[in-house]
């Protein structure tokens, strides 16, 4: 019988922890299959599989909008590891198999696939991450500096505050300072978020809805705060410097 790595089966339950199923195909009968499957923990098997087999399993569950990764070492997985949407050939497997697939795992570890994943999702945690503090800073900003830039509208003559000037909730000094306090804190906040972008957000095993309500709360939520806080208090230097 086959000898199952050490360990192999703690990193096919770290796989199902994060959503991911595991299935075995191999060319040995089902019996020997099920009693490997079954020692090493994956979740289902496919026995006694040509190439033509492995094929057929990742389209069906690609059919049903799933994203399927595939590991293989031999020219008999080269089609599967081309038709899977991530295809990690081993270093030790044929060239073949190393031409079809997306990645070649230099250290011949199927369970590679968890830095994999865990690599992937962080770079989309990051990228929602930014996305939603972007859009969220944004819509704050111009909520903040435009009815600040028509305060003075419609103003008689020496008088600084217009019909309009209620709209100016922050209470940003003049137009002016309004516009320049958005251009200052633009640069800064730029500035701010590279170290977070090159570094990323710290991955954890959480469902899509699960990121998208952290998200929503934290980098929403923030750069919705921010801004506001932000842009007073530059308007309130830049109006102490006598700047605008």
């Amino acid at each position: 019988k086959d000898i199952v790595k050490g360990g192999i089966r703690e990193r096919f339950e770290q796989l199902r922890r994060m959503g991911i199923k595991t299935v075995m195909i191999t060319g040995d009968n089902p019996k020997t299959a099920a009693a490997i499957a079954r020692e090493a923990g994956v979740d289902d098997f496919l026995a006694e599989a040509k190439p033509e087999d492995k094929m057929d399993l990742i389209r069906r569950e690609q059919a049903q909008g799933k994203l399927v990764a595939m590991t293989g070492d031999g020219t008999n997985d080269a089609p599967a590891l081309a038709q899977a949407d991530v295809g990690v050939a081993m270093n030790t497997g044929t060239m073949a198999a190393k031409e079809a697939g997306n990645m070649v795992d230099l250290d011949s570890n199927p369970t590679k696939l968890i830095e994999i994943v865990e690599i992937g999702k962080q770079l989309l945690m990051t990228r929602g991450a930014l996305t939603t503090f972007s859009i969220a800073n944004d819509v704050a900003k111009y909520f903040a500096i435009i009815p600040a830039m028509f305060s003075t509208l419609y103003a008689p003559v020496g008088v600084r505050a217009g019909p309009l000037s209620t709209l100016n909730l922050m209470r940003l000094t003049t137009p002016e300072s309004a516009i320049l306090s958005a251009v200052i804190f633009n640069a800064l906040i730029i500035i701010a978020l590279i170290p977070l972008a090159l570094r990323g957000i710290q991955y954890r095993p959480l469902g899509a809805a699960a990121v998208l309500r952290r998200n929503l709360l934290i980098y929403g939520l923030g750069g919705v705060i921010i801004p506001f806080v932000g842009i007073k208090i530059i308007d309130m230097i830049i109006t102490a410097l006598g700047l605008a």
